[in-house]
């Protein structure tokens, strides 16, 4: 590899003008790069451990002929046994270069990634380390099938590239922590705002939206009845059942208030109102089979028949930064939000798992019950209450 195409790929992977190209295909325009140089690459790993809930890390895979793969490693792992006994621990615990020539790939039976090697007759793996400015370790793996394996001029020029890459590499990482984080905390939709610099107080907007409000029946009793840590997996799992279904029907999540859940579904500008409603209801009916269907085994004993209340409303909120000196919240206010957590009292109430107010059942095209007008708390006038009419209620309702 002659230094001028070193300087010339060192120099792409430094110019930061691939904005808005995935990190998948800037990985395959470097490895096609590499190869085009003279370097006898058969396959390249990027692996990235992250900073997200699920997630332990990411692993890019390049192979010459085919495209990058991406693949989620999940929690748990890193405990493995087959992650124990690879290469890329050495790399992460020491902070040194790993390699094995082609006899030592032949001989290691321990990680399953040799297994792989000795299939694509691999000659030469090199694993290094990325390190981030941070101190973070992250590791690149190079392989060849060139006999004889890398050359001592392409283990340099590899070398020589590691720390471009890193820079680059480390930035997209960031992006991506805090891009995963806001969805994590605040929401798609809010951390999309707050990554664009919407995050002054007071920077707020008026949105048409479908409200829901819900909580879990009986959560005192059960606070009382099982430990702290048995409380919160309780809740993890409630939530589980209505989060899913509020994503899958484009809803967004927005807080969690102890056993209670704030969602909103957006009503764009022009958008059919119904349509919007119709997979708010479509995702509260398969909420209510889930908190139905849950079951909780704690110290032999078991908790089932879980229920909770569900108040859907459709009306303009007030969505953006609310707070007091440095710590905001992103959230929604507004008459339509205090309606909804009224009828969410009034489910309770009437014993009742949905219940709609008078515009969104107008907005959904469904059979509703009309449950009477109830005085609200706060507002001028009496609202209009229904429930579905395929709701059972259970005995002495």
């Amino acid at each position: 590899m002659r230094v001028d195409d070193l300087k010339e790929i060192a120099t792409w992977v430094s110019a930061g003008d691939r904005n808005g190209v995935p990190p998948e295909v800037m990985m395959q325009q470097l490895c096609e790069r590499l190869v085009d140089a003279g370097v006898a690459l058969w396959r390249v790993g990027v692996f990235v451990r992250t900073l997200h809930p699920q997630m332990f890390g990411q692993s890019f895979t390049w192979r010459r002929g085919k495209d990058v793969t991406v693949y989620a490693a999940p929690y748990g792992i890193e405990e493995s046994e087959d992650f124990l006994n690879s290469p890329l621990r050495m790399v992460y615990t020491l902070g040194e270069e790993v390699r094995r020539r082609e006899s030592e790939i032949h001989a290691d039976t321990m990680s399953s990634f040799f297994v792989d090697a000795r299939a694509e007759r691999m000659t030469d793996y090199i694993a290094m380390p990325l390190r981030f400015l941070s101190g973070a370790i992250h590791a690149v793996s190079w392989t060849t099938t060139a006999p004889g394996g890398f050359t001592a001029p392409e283990i340099e020029a590899l070398r020589a590239l590691m720390a471009p890459i890193a820079r680059v590499i480390e930035i997209i990482h960031l992006e991506r922590t805090a891009t995963a984080l806001l969805d994590t905390y605040v929401g798609n939709r809010a951390g999309q705002r707050i990554l664009a610099g919407q995050i002054r107080r007071g920077h707020t907007e008026t949105m048409s939206a479908a409200i829901w409000l819900s909580d879990l029946r009986g959560f005192t009793r059960l606070s009382d009845m099982l430990p702290p840590s048995a409380v919160v997996e309780v809740l993890n799992r409630y939530f589980d059942c209505q989060v899913d279904p509020i994503l899958e029907h484009g809803g967004e999540v927005l807080k969690f208030m102890g056993d209670g859940l704030l969602a909103v579904f957006p009503i764009a500008e022009g958008a059919d109102s119904a349509e919007v409603c119709s997979r708010v209801l479509a995702a509260a009916r398969a909420s209510r089979e889930r908190v139905a269907a849950m079951v909780f085994h704690h110290g032999g004993v078991s908790v089932e028949k879980f229920r909770f209340g569900l108040a859907l409303h459709v009306g303009d909120v007030l969505y953006g930064n609310i707070g007091g000196g440095h710590r905001l919240d992103f959230t929604c206010i507004g008459p339509a939000v205090n309606l909804a957590a009224r009828l969410e009292k009034i489910a309770s109430d009437l014993n009742r798992t949905i219940v709609a107010s008078e515009s969104f059942a107008a907005a959904a095209s469904e059979s509703w019950i009309n449950l009477g007008e109830f005085p609200i708390a706060g507002f001028r006038r009496a609202e209009r209450v229904y429930g579905l009419t395929d709701e059972a209620l259970p005995p002495g309702g």
